[in-house]
């Protein structure tokens, strides 16, 4: 039996029960890619992380219970609550090796800044498919790894009706479906939609910001941001468009912290 440290994080949240659940498991090596998926399986949250200590930088990978995804930002958070909170790391910033190059987070008070890749949307038409999914139809349409909905209020986004067994029928490995509008409280407020996955709505998703920040920066003129994603757990980002980067910048909270064996 092989016994692995497991760690659940609250990200972009300020408190337990809140934001989007990751789970985190440090690795001296690489298990099998197989392996990866049957532990995020058992874990049964949106994401877990694996990484691997590399000396002045970490090996970080993501998996939802269905597939290894490309970038995701809340489980990057919590792995840097981790690294930060049980492993006793000094530095004031992370250095990640990932599937979507080097990765960045930064200790600024008690919120974790992630250097992201900027995935700036373009105007798309909207497949049928997604559009008879939803009891209200967008007021522009863009993509870039994922569709990017943009609605005329916030009341849009928290009313908005998804008919799953319509959505499902759409396949769009690693992408989904974000619908977005300006927000009430912030600059602007969103919801994320996988197809196909077993959660069908992420809670928090730092990496659909990598499209909402230039969307809404070049919108409203402005480079700093804050945004809320409205799930039912509700989480809060503070965003800055840097170009061909960006910053998403949000609290964690740990959850819990045992073992697990295989």
């Amino acid at each position: 039996m092989t016994e692995l440290n497991l760690y659940q994080v609250d990200a972009f949240t300020d408190h337990v029960f809140g934001g989007n659940p990751a789970c985190v498991m440090p690795l001296e090596k690489w298990l099998p890619d197989e392996q990866l998926l049957l532990l995020a399986r058992e874990n049964a949250v949106a994401e877990t992380a694996f990484f691997i200590n590399q000396g002045d930088r970490f090996s970080l990978r993501w998996f939802t219970p269905d597939i290894e995804m490309d970038l995701c930002g809340h489980a990057t958070l919590a792995s840097a609550h981790v690294i930060k909170t049980f492993l006793g790391y000094k530095q004031d910033r992370i250095l990640f090796d990932s599937a979507s190059g080097p990765l960045e987070v930064r200790f600024k008070d008690e919120l974790y800044v992630l250097d992201f890749p900027s995935r700036k949307p373009v105007e798309t038409a909207l497949p049928d498919i997604i559009s008879q999914a939803l009891d209200r139809q967008p007021l522009a349409v863009l993509k870039a790894r994922d569709y990017v909905l943009v609605y005329g209020s916030e009341e849009d986004i928290l009313n908005i009706g998804v008919n799953r067994q319509v959505l499902d029928q759409i396949n769009l490995d690693p992408g989904g479906v974000i619908v977005t509008a300006p927000g009430k409280t912030s600059d602007f407020v969103s919801r994320f939609f996988t197809p196909q996955a077993s959660i069908l709505e992420d809670p928090v998703t730092g990496s659909a910001h990598c499209s909402l920040i230039p969307y809404w920066s070049e919108r409203l003129q402005k480079k700093e941001l804050n945004a809320r994603q409205l799930s039912e757990r509700i989480g809060t980002l503070y965003c800055t468009d840097n170009g061909e980067r960006v910053l998403i910048a949000g609290n964690a909270r740990t959850y819990s912290a045992g073992k697990c064996w295989i």
